[in-house]
């Protein structure tokens, strides 16, 4: 079923098509909040984004561009958070351990993960949304209200940081 036909039939007060458009979007949105917070602030905060959708939907003109306007949603909730976080006096956090088999692609994504989140926000998250997210460079500049030139630049700028973060470790030439 396509997200339209979806936000359509919620708006009709339909309980299993909102149900069915959580299913569908529940994991991108988890995975990028996840991305931008510790795990233990992702499920809150996805959760919250579910609630603002599930509030916003009536409002939202343009059903074929709910995608752009969800990880808008969800944007806003990681700011807020990092928001109250950045308020709070410095204590420096242990990375998430790795946890599970030794297979050599969980340590690749792992290593990966830390390598990202260790990146400033802004380069984090136009990273996230325009490569693991898949979105297009129009709609991260939608979602993150800004040209699409400075997502170019961004996207260019955070590509540098995390080559040369890569290069400092010893993991890429």
């Amino acid at each position: 079923m396509s997200n339209e036909l979806m936000i359509i039939r919620c708006r009709l007060g339909e309980r299993e098509a909102f149900a069915e458009l959580v299913r569908t979007w529940h994991d991108p949105v988890w995975t990028y909040v996840r991305r931008m917070l510790s795990a233990a602030e992702a499920d809150d905060v996805a959760q919250e984004v579910w609630l603002a959708v599930f509030r916003g939907l009536p409002r939202l003109k343009e059903p074929a561009r709910f995608a752009p306007w969800l990880f808008t949603i969800a944007r806003r909730a990681v700011s807020n958070r990092l928001r109250v976080e950045y308020a709070r006096p410095e204590v420096p956090i242990a990375a998430d351990p790795v946890v599970g088999d030794a297979v050599d692609v969980l340590l690749d994504r792992a290593e990966m993960i830390v390598n990202l989140s260790a990146l400033p926000v802004i380069e984090r998250e136009i990273l996230v949304l325009f490569y693991l997210e898949d979105l297009s460079l129009e709609d991260c500049a939608q979602i993150c209200a800004i040209p699409v030139g400075t997502v170019k630049s961004r996207l260019s700028r955070a590509r540098r940081m995390l080559h040369d973060r890569l290069v400092r470790k010893g993991s890429v030439e």
